[in-house]
């Protein structure tokens, strides 16, 4: 407490800091002003001898009773802590309408290495925010508990946090501005412009990308077939070590064959990109394959607008060489369905239909009509399924998740959620091409609600946040908050969704609240943005994305998807660090490749997967670290690669953004 009653700015937003003891002994303590609203504490020990400690903590308690928290992990218990395997742009939020603390771990000591592992964690129910040092263990999927194991060695041990403090009502409306603005500026922007996350150009990697899916591994990924007497084609869905020309046993195909137009693998976005790389490069063969891809969206089946997402052979296991591995039975066996990421059934076969993932596609058939060729066919679909769309509006203005496949009735979970905003962006994309204002105003009223209804609460419920690999909480979260955390669980990409559907509805109306709202979301969205470099992960992140609250993800996928939008907010409201993580978000997106321009990577791709060589380049893992545990020899690096999810996306975002900016602007030059 005294530290505090001598500080004028502390004690007007800080009831008590508790100081924890190691091995008997108390912290020296500095307290230094860095501005108005930001003080920097620093914390040493000078230990005499190796101390094993399990655990060790600050407890800081505000001195109001906050209304609104944020941390970059869940923890619902007491056991549980947010390790820094999380800390990408790691920071408490609290806040009521008057006051607002932020407490930030000082990456400055955390980059020159530590000792022992820092952590966060955020009890709403006693008021607390920690920051501590403790060993730590995974556990469901993926959610982090402190274990017994840390030893600090003689000599200095530091530790460090900054308090930022604000009673401004513009920046409690969008607590994260200052967050994101002192991290950038303090580590993200420096490691920016000395070249990170990689150097180079970016085609190159798109070079790997298309040598990779059309030669060296064609035989496996792409996919041709007749469907009712019309050719189609597209990458597979997924494929896995076991189908390099130089995996040394059995091909074992990791799920069914399958090629999917759904939120996250969009066949028909890859084919936007490689049209743009086959146009740019005169290559007609590249040119039929996206083409294809087209046909094959067009080819889904409507039942009264409504369309499939996912089409997919049957499988079986079989045994080659003595060992039992699955096959697909050929494209005579397809089947329509839709994304088994859903909570009704994991067989894509009898899956709903996916309001998202229509919507998704119709909006793709859109882009690809106003930016590549005027084919009506596709203006027509989007048209169809619009009207459909329009019949399941609901009152407030939502749009359901899923509907029944027999009589296409919503089903009751996910009615009301952000993935709305998606359909908003499809919408409003429709009236501008038809100036049929119906679209206006359904996309309108869907955003009110969006507003009105998610947004400052941070309800950022998806069908990832509980149906894809993390289903923690999927019986008994959905809708509600964690009580120790007073936090939703939350997934990242329903805050992009929203964002970019709040981008367009300023387009549209020029209303600067509909920008107001964007930029806080958009903000949000950032907070789950690598901002710096860990030392104790073994690739680059800077500009990488996390997933969610509850997952392990760095250098996620869905960067190369968020990238352009970030640039966008930022060349709209003059924000250079926009431009720059957005830039940086798009290099990320390359990061995972097994190449030669990935040296740091490359060695953990042949430390996990011996058998790798130049026929391999190209390679792409979907993320890193995704377990929550990643070292030096290959932990951390996946099995598979997703085209549409992965080097195709990424190829993809790299040549729209080319298009929309400018080659210059994209390497930035």
């Amino acid at each position: 407490m005294v530290l505090i009653n001598e500080h004028n700015l502390l004690k007007r937003y800080i009831h008590n800091i508790q100081f924890g003891q190691l091995g008997g002994q108390k912290p020296d303590i500095t307290i230094e002003d860095i501005d108005h609203h930001v003080v920097k504490l620093h914390l040493s020990f000078d230990l005499e001898e190796e101390l094993a400690q399990d655990d060790w903590q600050i407890n800081i308690f505000p001195s109001f009773v906050p209304n609104f928290h944020w941390a970059p992990h869940l923890t619902p218990t007491d056991d549980h802590i947010i390790d820094q395997h999380s800390f990408r742009s790691p920071s408490l939020v609290v806040n009521d309408q008057e006051k607002l603390v932020m407490v930030i771990p000082d990456l400055d000591i955390m980059s020159n290495g530590t000792p022992a592992r820092w952590y966060l964690d955020l009890n709403a129910s006693e008021n607390k925010l920690t920051l501590g040092m403790s060993h730590y263990k995974v556990t469901e999927h993926v959610l982090f508990e402190r274990c017994s194991g840390a030893v600090y060695p003689k000599g200095k041990i530091e530790f460090g946090f900054y308090i930022m403090m604000y009673d401004d009502p513009d920046i409690i409306f969008n607590p994260w501005r200052p967050v994101l603005h002192f991290l950038w500026e303090k580590w993200g922007r420096k490691l920016y412009e000395q070249g990170l996350p990689l150097t180079g150009s970016l085609n190159p990697y798109v070079e790997h990308t298309y040598k990779w899916a059309f030669k060296e591994w064609e035989k496996s990924v792409w996919q041709e077939f007749e469907l009712n007497g019309k050719k189609i084609g597209a990458p597979v869905f997924i494929v896995n070590v076991t189908q390099s020309p130089n995996y040394p046993g059995p091909v074992n195909e990791r799920e069914f064959r399958s090629i999917w137009n759904q939120a996250w693998f969009s066949s028909l976005r890859s084919a936007s990109g490689l049209y743009r790389y086959a146009r740019d490069t005169n290559n007609d063969e590249l040119l039929k394959k996206a083409l294809l891809t087209k046909e094959l969206a067009l080819s889904a089946p409507k039942m009264k607008g409504f369309f499939p997402s996912v089409i997919a052979t049957e499988m079986e296991e079989i045994e080659v060489d003595g060992k039992k591995v699955h096959r697909s039975k050929g494209w005579e066996t397809y089947y329509w369905g839709n994304s088994n990421r859903n909570p009704f059934t994991h067989d894509a076969k009898v899956s709903p239909f996916h309001v998202l993932d229509m919507s998704w596609t119709a909006l793709l058939m859109l882009r690809w009509y106003e930016e590549l060729e005027q084919d009506e066919r596709l203006l027509f679909f989007a048209i169809d399924y619009a009207d459909s769309l329009l019949t399941i509006q609901d009152k407030k203005g939502y749009f359901p998740a899923w509907l029944d496949k027999e009589t296409l009735e919503p089903l009751g979970i996910l009615d009301d959620s952000p993935e709305t905003s998606l359909s908003i962006t499809f919408l409003l994309k429709l009236y501008t091409i038809t100036d049929d204002k119906r679209y206006k105003r359904a996309a309108l009223q869907a955003m009110e609600v969006i507003c009105n209804d998610v947004i400052m609460t941070g309800r950022w419920e998806d069908f990832e946040t509980y149906w894809s690999c993390s289903t923690y909480g999927n019986s008994s979260l959905v809708g509600e908050k964690v009580a120790r955390n007073n936090m939703y669980k939350q997934c990242n990409f329903s805050i992009f969704w929203t964002a970019e559907a709040l981008f367009e509805c300023y387009k549209i109306t020029n209303n600067v609240t509909f920008l107001n709202y964007g930029e806080r979301c958009m903000d949000e969205l950032l907070m789950t943005q690598a901002s710096w470099e860990p030392p104790y992960l073994y690739t680059n992140t800077l500009g990488g994305f996390g997933v969610m609250n509850a997952d392990g993800e760095w250098n996620d996928s869905r960067q190369c998807l968020f990238a352009e939008l970030i640039v966008m907010y930022g060349k709209e409201l003059g924000r250079n660090e926009y431009i720059q993580r957005g830039l940086a978000a798009l290099r990320s997106s390359f990061t995972m490749m097994y190449c030669p321009e990935n040296e740091k990577t490359k060695r953990q791709w042949e430390k996990k997967w011996p058998f790798f060589n130049e026929r391999d380049y190209g390679f792409m893992m979907e993320n890193y670290g995704h377990g929550g545990k990643v070292n030096p020899d290959g932990l951390g690096i996946g099995e598979f690669t997703i085209y549409d999810w992965g080097n195709g996306a990424a190829a993809e975002s790299y040549l729209r953004m080319k298009d929309h900016f400018g080659n210059r602007f994209v390497e930035g030059q």
